[in-house]
């Protein structure tokens, strides 16, 4: 057995938690499944989690996300004796008084003690556990106390501020020894305090995330980078996204993409650039970032900028880029179905793509006056039409089109 948890459950932690960069949290979720099934409550616990999305497990394992899998593992967790089960399911709000009665403890301080127990004996998913007790005042069930319970307003404060204190160094425990979560939690006390019983103490925020970046986790090492390019530190910024998105961290290929095809803190490299935002799209989740991949790379297909031009890639990417609530590629999109270009000639969408551009287009302004002014998907308006073709300036195409129309000695557009 390890020595807080199961094999399989201090194995998993390491796959899960401890060492994102190893690649294996597929594996890790294997072996929960297994000990779940088998009736380890830890192990039910952690799966729990493991199907919550990225606000309880790394978003670069890809899991896939259940909740009603996770409540009905929580609860089977308590039932089974984890004492993080029970911690767990009094955090999410999942611990009723009827599941209380059918945990295998005496109170919820015995659950508490036995997680406290594996926190001091050096386990970090546990110090994680105790720290969230302390910091979200889980401890007041716990303990069976309320506002009630002391004799004063200053006695109450006092024990308030006594517990919220203890998550500090649980935090920063669980942070050394592998759990990055640790890191969030303690940028927010420090930050924010908490309400008005403990002070808020920003400048110990400082250098958290750095301190992740460099103890190797890909989510700090994105957020770090984030930071430097905010100051400036261009170069320095590409250099942790790169690491973060080669750790794991699928979202920043699309930083890294966008550094190398505007030459932000290196030499552009277009090619390159394309390859990132190809590796970005590996993610499973719509992240804005994927999809901001997709865009960029619609784009270069679109116009054959480091990649070979192919009018299909480009429609199918600008396309899954739209449908997911961005309007980056609509005149690209208004252009293929003007020309049918990777797709089928239509000019009604032609003019619902081109009519939500709003910036100088002149080769759009040149599409929308053919559409109008000969009618193609939408009742002809010559007027209309000719005012398109005139906002297109110097445009080829409009200024060959504009000679196909005469103004009547009435002042009205009409074709020649």
């Amino acid at each position: 057995m390890g020595k807080c948890y199961s094999d399989a459950v201090e194995q998993a932690l390491v796959y899960i938690y401890y060492d994102l960069r190893a690649g294996k949290g597929a594996e890790g979720l294997a072996l929960l499944e297994q000990a779940s099934a088998a009736g380890d409550g830890d192990a039910s616990c952690i799966l729990a989690r493991c199907y919550c999305g990225m606000q309880y497990v790394w978003s670069g394992h890809d899991f896939p996300e259940d909740d009603h899998k996770a409540e009905e593992l929580i609860r089977r967790s308590v039932e089974q004796g984890s004492g993080i089960g029970v911690l767990v399911a009094l955090r999410t709000g999942e611990l009723n008084k009827a599941l209380e009665r059918r945990m295998p403890f005496g109170s919820l301080q015995e659950a508490f003690d036995s997680v406290l127990e594996k926190a001091g004996a050096g386990d970090a998913f546990s110090q994680y556990t105790v720290g969230n007790a302390y910091f979200w005042w889980d401890f007041l069930r716990i303990q069976g106390k309320g506002q009630n319970s002391f004799s004063s307003e200053s006695a109450y404060r006092a024990y308030m501020k006594e517990n919220i204190s203890k998550c500090e160094d649980w935090f920063q425990k669980a942070f050394r020894g592998g759990m990055y979560f640790a890191a969030n939690n303690l940028n927010r006390y420090y930050s924010q305090g908490d309400e008005d019983i403990i002070a808020p103490r920003p400048e110990l925020a400082q250098g958290l995330f750095q301190r992740g970046a460099e103890m190797g986790y890909p989510i700090h090492q994105w957020i770090y980078a984030g930071e430097l390019e905010q100051e400036g530190r261009l170069a320095e910024a590409l250099s942790w996204y790169r690491q973060a998105a080669e750790g794991g961290q699928l979202e920043c290929w699309y930083n890294v993409g966008q550094a190398f095809e505007e030459g932000k803190g290196v030499e552009k490299d277009l090619p390159y650039a394309a390859a990132c935002y190809q590796k970005g799209l590996a993610q499973k989740k719509d992240s804005s970032q994927r999809i901001g991949c997709a865009n960029c790379l619609g784009s270069m297909y679109y116009e054959g900028r480091g990649v070979e031009q192919d009018y299909e890639k480009a429609f199918q990417l600008l396309l899954y880029g739209y449908e997911h609530n961005t309007e980056y590629g609509v005149c690209y999109l208004g252009k293929c179905y003007f020309r049918g270009w990777g797709t089928g000639q239509d000019y009604e969408k032609a003019r619902e793509f081109l009519e939500k551009v709003d910036w100088t287009n002149r080769e759009a302004f040149y599409m929308l006056g053919v559409i109008y002014g000969q009618g193609l998907g939408v009742p002809a308006d010559i007027k209309k039409g000719v005012e398109y073709l005139q906002k297109a300036g110097n445009n080829r195409e409009a200024r060959e089109e504009l000679l196909k129309y005469r103004k009547t000695l009435f002042g009205k557009w009409v074709r020649r």
